[in-house]
């Protein structure tokens, strides 16, 4: 009966140390995948700041009068003017008898009054 207990304590330990065997490879392969993840990460964020400091260079003011000034001629690009806004008034809606409406449909959070 002992010999038996000592082959199956055996055949344990041997089980568990290949599990254990196994478990760590599969940690160092995980934890290789997770480095280069960051470092994938880690140049995305330096290529997206280098894309954000050349927007801004490129949307200067300043900048964009000169383009704006050399391609007048192409452009034809005028300032606004107070005339040249709208009033909600002016906007044609269709009209209600031709809208489906199945509903109240709420867009704001504040009580509709009844």
């Amino acid at each position: 009966m002992r010999g038996l207990f000592y082959v199956m304590t055996a055949f344990s330990v041997i089980g568990l140390a290949f599990w254990a065997y196994r478990e760590n490879y599969t940690t160092q392969e995980a934890l290789g995948r997770t480095e280069v993840l960051q470092a994938d990460i880690g140049s995305a964020r330096d290529r997206l700041a280098m894309l954000r400091a050349e927007w801004a260079y490129l949307n200067r003011p300043d900048r964009l009068r000169e383009l704006a000034d050399i391609n007048y001629e192409q452009l034809q690009l005028l300032p606004l003017r107070p005339d040249q806004f709208g009033r909600i008034e002016q906007v044609a809606f269709p009209p209600l008898d031709t809208a489906i409406i199945d509903g109240i449909v709420e867009v704001s959070n504040q009580e509709i009054a009844q």
